[in-house]
């Protein structure tokens, strides 16, 4: 049990350094900004505001509608996850 925790302390203190890279996400970020807004804010509100969501959040949904949404999918076919990693590092970035 105790080891558990220590590997939990280590992972949440450790977490940080692996967050996406935001000026490649940036770069990425063209083709969301379609819909999501230059800035990562919608002005439809059939789309959701992207910027100031939580890293984590924004990675777990990048990945998922990449692998399995029909309207989304076919723009992020060829994103990797460390690509999806960057994108939501850039876009929690935006306040």
């Amino acid at each position: 049990m105790k080891r558990l925790f220590i590997v939990l302390v280590v992972l949440v203190i450790l977490n940080p350094a692996f967050a996406g890279d935001i000026a490649a996400g940036e770069a990425k970020a063209v083709i969301c900004m379609t819909c999501h807004g230059e800035a990562g804010i919608s002005s439809n509100d059939l789309w959701p505001n992207l910027a100031g969501q939580k890293e984590g959040y924004l990675t777990k949904q990048i990945r998922a509608f990449r692998d399995d949404h029909p309207l989304i999918a076919p723009f992020m076919d060829t994103l990797s996850d460390v690509e999806a990693e960057n994108l939501a590092a850039y876009f929690s970035s935006l306040e």
